[in-house]
């Protein structure tokens, strides 16, 4: 009777969550946003020349509600609500965007993805605020105003659509910004001595201020994130299912089994 109780078990937790190949970070997991923060302020940190009035970007959570909201889409492409800004943040007036993938998901990690993304300074030239290739990733990544920063890493199983690889397991990492970058064809930043241009302590050439890095939480989904409709679809259909196969199996013991009894 016990290994009987333990298949039910099993059964029930593998419908209620579901079973992933690759484990990869929550948005909620200390060391992956050390990471997200720490790669991208030392991107700004080493700009050159040096700029005045780069700001020290701090986690917002908010931020990464949205990432992880518009990673679950698994597509390759940006999200189609940023210019409904009320959809993708609470109380930011714009949102930025940056996006890598790759396959298989082994190979995603967070230095790797956010290099890809601070290479482009290459193609991208400041005095003539030009890029001769790709660099609107790196450019938001150095936008000066932009102080807050939140990602997501999702495993997408069927594929991320517009890839080559569409149809093999891959993964998607998304990071969302405020305020966005990359507006009214500015330049990134402002050239000058190191935080010369702006308020506040100054920390690896960075402007920091208590009010910008204090921490904020957000009691708010998106109305287009894939999990909501996915967790009433669990409600609605995999749970009722589920609790139903538990009273037929449990009926099905006690017909053929009726002697045997269950003590803790």
């Amino acid at each position: 009777m016990g290994i009987v109780v333990q298949m039910l078990l099993w059964a029930w937790i593998v419908l209620d969550s579901g079973v992933c190949s690759v484990s990869l970070p929550e948005i909620t997991d200390g060391k992956f946003i050390d990471e997200c923060v720490r790669e991208h302020n030392e991107a700004r940190s080493s700009v050159s020349p040096s700029a005045s009035d780069m700001l020290y970007m701090t986690w917002d959570e908010g931020l990464a509600i949205t990432a992880r909201a518009w990673a679950r889409h698994c597509v390759f492409e940006h999200n189609i609500y940023l210019k409904d800004v009320r959809r993708v943040h609470p109380t930011f007036s714009s949102v930025g965007e940056n996006i890598w993938t790759g396959y298989p998901p082994s190979t995603f990690d967070v230095q790797g993805a956010i290099k890809s993304w601070v290479d482009e300074k290459q193609d991208y030239d400041y005095s003539s605020n030009v890029c001769t290739h790709i660099c609107g990733h790196y450019t938001q990544v150095v936008w000066a105003s932009t102080y807050k920063v939140g990602c997501a890493a999702q495993l997408c199983p069927n594929g991320v659509k517009n890839t080559e690889f569409a149809s093999e397991e891959g993964v998607i990492f998304v990071c969302n910004y405020a305020t966005a970058g990359n507006v009214n064809e500015r330049r990134p930043y402002e050239r000058g001595t190191s935080c010369s241009g702006c308020k506040g302590n100054c920390e690896k050439k960075l402007c920091r201020s208590q009010e910008r890095d204090s921490q904020k939480s957000y009691n708010w989904t998106p109305d287009w994130d894939p999990a909501l409709a996915t967790n009433y679809a669990t409600i609605l259909i995999v749970r009722p299912t589920a609790l139903i196969f538990t009273f037929i199996t449990a009926y099905a013991v006690h017909h053929f089994y009726p002697d045997v009894f269950c003590y803790e």
